[in-house]
């Protein structure tokens, strides 16, 4: 494992953050979440709420977000 000091150079005021490898992303750690909000003008929330109604189908997902965005 490499130290986070070798990625990410210092930024003051950063003392007590994370020691983490990687960077935060949309949707956090789920890769579902993640495609939905990166991948539509849902936000990770709205992708995570869908997910639980309607499964992992990423096709079935992507068209019921795209009825979500026309309706809203």
């Amino acid at each position: 494992m490499t130290r986070a000091n070798d990625k990410i150079p210092h930024r003051p005021g950063a003392a007590h953050a994370p020691a983490t490898d990687t960077l935060p992303t949309k949707g956090g750690d789920d890769p579902d979440v993640r495609f939905l909000a990166e991948n539509t003008d849902l936000s990770p929330k709205q992708a995570r709420e869908l997910i639980r109604e309607h499964g992992h189908d990423r096709g079935k997902l992507l068209e019921i977000a795209r009825t979500m965005k026309a309706e809203g």
